[in-house]
């Protein structure tokens, strides 16, 4: 039998992610494939950064030959509309159209979302800075595939600071917390499923801790916390909750894609 074959789209700059190598934090393509490996080593996997690579179209030749894809996390924000942001969406729209299945998350859902014709915006409800409380599955998302074995409130690693605020024609709501509607949804488009998530299942809590350590600064003059002291306080608690967190249950959702490539 042979390997499965997919495609993980990096949604992070070339310039970010080389400020993560420096600062000693994996990015998120290196992320997802350690995850990826903790639930098997029979997939063959490719990479592509939109926002940056020159010879994306020579690089990835046949996209029909994918099995599936997934479009990590990024720190870009959609509505700015630059470049490289306009980039990844051209690039989506032909995901769309040539691989049957996409586990998109965070900026990956956002991306989808936007293409399919909804819209994202500025968190109105606050934001997830390393952790997401509570999210809720709905009476859809118990049937869905994407939560099988999954608890039905959960926490989860999870860093946002928008959301998407019109879901797209033909989208079904999954999940849900206090801070964002859409947590989870199914979006089809023509022969493509498109599995979205606002969160993190791939990335531990202590690479979120090593991320807000990171970014100090930057969500301090964000207004994301008041000071030193209130982000010490958020690391305790995000640290409490990564005590009692089961590695399988938090990457439930990325298993069960797996595992519908497998039956595909």
């Amino acid at each position: 039998m042979r390997n499965l074959k997919i495609l993980i789209v990096e949604g992070n700059l070339r310039e970010e992610n080389q400020s993560f190598t420096a600062g000693g934090i994996k990015t998120h393509t290196e992320s997802l494939k350690d995850s990826i490996d903790y639930f098997t080593d029979e997939i063959d996997i490719d990479v592509v950064n939109p926002s940056s690579d020159n010879n994306i179209n020579k690089n990835i030749k046949d996209l029909n030959n994918y099995d599936g894809m997934i479009w990590g996390g990024s720190s870009l924000n959609i509505y700015n509309d630059t470049i490289e942001i306009r980039r990844q969406l051209d690039f989506m729209k032909e995901c769309q159209k040539k691989i049957k299945n996409i586990l998109a998350i965070c900026w990956g859902m956002q991306v989808a979302v936007t293409v399919a014709g909804g819209a994202v915006k500025k968190c109105l409800n606050g934001a997830h800075r390393g952790i997401a409380h509570r999210i809720i599955i709905n009476e859809n998302g118990l049937k869905h595939p994407i939560y099988k074995n999954k608890d039905p409130i959960f926490n989860t690693p999870a860093f946002n600071f928008d959301e998407v605020s019109t879901l797209p024609k033909g989208a079904i709501l999954l999940s849900s917390n206090s801070i964002n509607k859409v947590m989870g949804i199914h979006l089809k488009i023509n022969e493509t499923n498109i599995w979205g998530i606002q969160y993190h299942p791939e990335i531990t809590y202590d690479k979120m801790i090593s991320l807000i350590h990171f970014r100090t600064e930057k969500l301090i003059k964000n207004k994301a916390f008041e000071n030193k002291n209130e982000i010490n306080k958020h690391i305790e608690m995000i640290r409490a909750e990564n005590k009692i967190s089961n590695t399988v249950s938090r990457m439930r959702e990325l298993e069960n894609w797996l595992n519908l490539l497998k039956k595909n």
